[in-house]
C-alpha cells in the first residue's frame, strides 16, 4: 500500500493547483530561512565589536555560513512540514478534488492548520534537540546518526500526515500505526535529498491522502 500511495503521490506534485501551494510553501520556508541568516549575521557582528575581536565581515560570514547550515540540517525539515501545515487544507484538497472527487471531505479550517503547523514545529524541534548527543555521539559509526534521524522523524513525519488527513474523513478508519511509520520513512528519506527535499512536504501530504482514500478505493 505504501509503494502504491508514493507512486500515486508523485504525479500529483506537478497539478497545477499543487504547484501553485508549492510555491508558496518552498518561498515562505526560504524567506524564514533568509531571516535566520539575516539575525545570526547581525548577532555574529554585534559580539564581534562588542569584544573587539578582529576578522571583519570574513569571519562574521563564514560564522553564519556554519551556523546556518547547521540550523537547516536540523530545523529544515521541521520548518518546511511547520509551513506546508498552514497550508495542508489546500494542499490535501487539490489531491482529493483531482483523484477522489466521488469522497466527501470535511474542511478543518485555518485555525486547525495553523495548531498543526505549531505542534508539528515543536514535536519535531524537540525530540531532534533531545536528540542531538546521541546524534553526535551515532557520528563515529558512520551509519547510526542517519540511520536514527530516519528512525525518529519516521515516527514523527508519520504523525504529522495522519493528523492532516484523517480529521478530514472522521468516518474512515485511521492509517494504521505501521503504516504512518512506513509512510513517515519515504518521507524522510526524501528530505535528506538535496533539491528533493524541497518537494518532500507537498509529496508527504499527497501520500497520506492516497495512504487514506486510496483503501476506500481499492
Amino acid at each position: 500500500m505504501i509503494l502504491t500511495a508514493a507512486l500515486r503521490a508523485f504525479p500529483s506534485i506537478f497539478q497545477r493547483a499543487t504547484l501553485r501551494l508549492l510555491a508558496k510553501t518552498l518561498a515562505l520556508t526560504l524567506l524564514l530561512f533568509a531571516l535566520l541568516g539575516a539575525a545570526l549575521w547581525s548577532g555574529f557582528h554585534a559580539a564581534r565589536l562588542a569584544l573587539g575581536w578582529g576578522g571583519g565581515g570574513l569571519a562574521e560570514a563564514s560564522a553564519t555560513a556554519i551556523v546556518l547550515l547547521a540550523a537547516g540540517w536540523l530545523l529544515f525539515r521541521a520548518t518546511a512540514m511547520a509551513v506546508m501545515g498552514l497550508f495542508a487544507d489546500d494542499i490535501i484538497a487539490a489531491v482529493e478534488r483531482a483523484d477522489y472527487p466521488q469522497i466527501a471531505a470535511r474542511p478543518v479550517g485555518w485555525g486547525r492548520s495553523v495548531r498543526l503547523a505549531l505542534a508539528s514545529l515543536a514535536r519535531a524541534i524537540g525530540w531532534n534537540v533531545l536528540a542531538l548527543p546521541a546524534y553526535i555521539a551515532l557520528l563515529v559509526t558512520g551509519v547510526g546518526t542517519i540511520g536514527l534521524f530516519l528512525a525518529l522523524n519516521a515516527i514523527l513525519l508519520g504523525r504529522d500526515m495522519a493528523d492532516m488527513v484523517e480529521p478530514r474523513h472522521p468516518a474512515l478508519p485511521p492509517i494504521p500505526r505501521g503504516s504512518r511509520w512506513l509512510m513517515g520513512l519515504v518521507s524522510a528519506l526524501l528530505f535528506l535529498v538535496p533539491l528533493v527535499n524541497l518537494l518532500a512536504p507537498i509529496f508527504s501530504a499527497a501520500m497520506a491522502v492516497h495512504m487514506l482514500l486510496g483503501r476506500k478505493t481499492r
